[in-house]
């Protein structure tokens, strides 16, 4: 019998063990048979022929063999999940119709498109606490820093109105006892003003804003190591008190501040590099020209210490989950920012423009306030003839404080989970994060589990 795979017609092959009949003698008397005539049978050649045949329930014939008064055979039964039927024609098959979800018989309705079959796609991976144990989206990040102060509100608002506290009180003294120039603000609205006088109110303006800067970026990095313990319970999904909290960041705290310390001194290095060049062209007698120098010097050196202060962002949570020293957590945020930089970078300024647009909410009606309850009222504080008053300064330095109350923990939520994340896609940390939590049978099957990827 033809093994052939598929179907064939009947009669197309000769059966095993039945010679195929002669051809006739060329020189044969009598008229040709037409090719399309079936030849007559001898006698008793429709027995042989259905013992030598499988049953009939294992072959069908094509449309219109069957014989006078045989039943029609079934119809074929519907393409199934998976490959489809394998003969030409057939609807999903290699000649048919595409069937519904992908290509010609590769998927059945509702399955994945172009292979069908049952396969849902992965398993979800574990979440024991604020995020899911994988690689993390950008939502996902930010989801996870608001679940955070939602589910440790007492002590994430405790740790973030301690540190909110401390910072404005330097930085209202800082601007009470130090910054409170209104010589300098006024030779900047003055249009008769020489270039001296302009250019020291300038210096004083960026003196100014360059210390309130450091004292707010100093409050930003402790509160972002303080809450790094939080937020770590936060993703196994352990209680975080704050007692706690602070016995396992204080051993670190030293090494907190000799970090602050060096970034810090590496931007001061930065920009003095930068501005050199300027002052030296002033110094030797060309002041328009060293002052052109030094802005443009000193854009550059801006952008150089952008780029060194997200490669370093990462430093505060290595330093405080890792125990690990200055220097090796400084490098340890290099390696984890490696190649992902402007990623880092598209997610910190996301989260600082959300924090900056919460904490305007909460200040400005804080600032208008205190505005009119000074001499030249709003309209000088509009216009910037009015002096730093010390009821101006402690009436919106209250706004400040509960601004920075509700931003602390969203710029620190963000900066932890985006170093977990980089520790997830690298070093595949949701493995010891889910045996940490006591997920049973997470393994190396869970979905984002590949070093580097």
């Amino acid at each position: 019998m033809n093994d052939t795979p598929g179907w064939a017609s009947p009669g197309s092959a000769p059966s095993d063990g039945q010679q195929p009949d002669a051809p006739a003698p060329a020189d044969r008397p009598g008229p040709a048979e037409p090719a399309d005539q079936p030849r007559p049978d001898p006698a008793g050649s429709s027995q042989k022929w259905s013992q030598e045949q499988p049953p009939p329930a294992q072959w069908s014939a094509p449309t219109g063999s069957q014989a006078p008064g045989q039943a029609p055979p079934p119809p074929p039964p519907p393409p199934g999940p998976g490959w489809g039927n394998q003969y030409p024609g057939a609807p999903g098959g290699y000649g048919g119709p595409a069937g519904p979800g992908g290509y010609g018989g590769y998927g059945p309705p509702g399955g994945h498109p172009g292979w069908g079959g049952n396969w849902g796609g992965p398993p979800p991976a574990a979440k024991p606490g604020v995020i899911p144990l994988r690689p993390l989206g950008v939502g996902e990040i930010l989801d996870g820093a608001v679940s955070t102060m939602r589910a440790y509100w007492r002590t994430v608002l405790g740790i973030s109105l301690t540190v909110a506290v401390v910072t404005e009180i330097f930085a209202i003294l800082l601007q009470g006892f130090v910054l409170d120039d209104s010589t300098s603000t006024a030779a900047l609205n003055d249009t008769s003003a020489s270039l001296d006088e302009v250019s020291r109110a300038m210096g004083d303006a960026l003196l100014g804003s360059g210390l309130l800067f450091v004292i707010s970026l100093i409050g930003t990095v402790i509160a972002t190591a303080l809450l790094t313990a939080v937020t770590s319970r936060a993703v196994l999904g352990k209680p975080a008190p704050i007692g706690e909290a602070w016995r396992e960041a204080r051993p670190q705290v030293p090494k907190l501040f000799g970090l602050i310390f060096l970034l810090l001194l590496t931007v001061v290095a930065v920009f003095a590099v930068g501005i050199a060049p300027g002052v030296l062209v002033a110094l030797s007698g060309s002041e328009g020209g060293g002052a052109a120098l030094a802005v443009l010097g000193g854009l550059g050196a801006g952008i150089v210490a952008l780029w060194l202060m997200i490669r370093f962002s990462l430093a505060s949570p290595a330093l405080m989950l890792e125990k690990q020293s200055i220097v090796k957590s400084i490098s340890r945020s290099a390696k984890l920012v490696r190649g992902s930089w402007w990623r880092v970078f598209g997610i910190q300024l996301l989260a600082t423009v959300i924090a900056g647009v919460v904490a305007s909410i909460v200040v400005l009606p804080f600032t208008f306030v205190a505005a009119a309850m000074t001499g030249d009222g709003i309209s000088g504080f509009l216009n910037g003839t009015g002096g730093l008053g010390w009821t101006f300064l402690v009436v919106s330095g209250i706004g400040s404080v509960i601004g920075s109350m509700i931003t602390f923990p969203i710029t620190a939520g963000v900066t932890v989970l985006l170093y977990i994340d980089h520790r997830i896609r690298r070093e595949a940390l949701d493995l010891d994060l889910a045996r940490a939590a006591g997920v049973q049978g997470y393994g190396s099957g869970a979905p984002g589990t590949t070093p580097g990827s």
